[in-house]
């Protein structure tokens, strides 16, 4: 029997079907992001083997965001943008607004590691210390 045949079709790899949705660009980069627990399904870190049904909820932390979305229809192969957005429901929530976004305090790229003075007042800007 081959591979193909093997196939439920009530249910895919965790990795080919985030795949599929075009959730990642790739497949080998949906494996990694399994395997680093940047994946979640129904709360739980998840192995790239991991079967997806119709109706779980999957968590994906990706470039410091985190994507929430609702297995709607199970598929295998990658489809197109139009396909892909029918076979998930998402529910993440918006980005924060641009204002927020220019307050937070960032580092130029390059200038290394913030001294201990820089950590202190980044510590109590945040809430952190008081």
């Amino acid at each position: 029997m081959s591979p193909a045949e093997q196939r439920s079709p009530d249910q895919a790899r965790i990795d080919a079907w985030t795949w599929s949705v075009r959730l990642f660009k790739t497949r080998s980069a949906a494996a990694d992001a399994c395997r680093a627990g940047h994946v979640r399904v129904n709360g739980v870190t998840v192995k790239p083997a991991q079967p997806v049904r119709r109706g779980d909820e999957i968590r994906i932390r990706h470039a410091g965001t985190e994507r929430i979305v609702v297995v709607e229809q199970i598929i295998h192969k990658r489809v197109g943008p139009p396909v892909a957005a029918q076979c998930l429901i998402d529910r993440s929530p918006p980005p924060p607004p641009k204002e927020v976004l220019a307050t937070l305090p960032r580092r130029d790229r390059g200038a290394g590691r913030p001294t201990k003075r820089e950590r202190r007042e980044t510590d109590r800007l945040m809430g952190r210390i008081d």
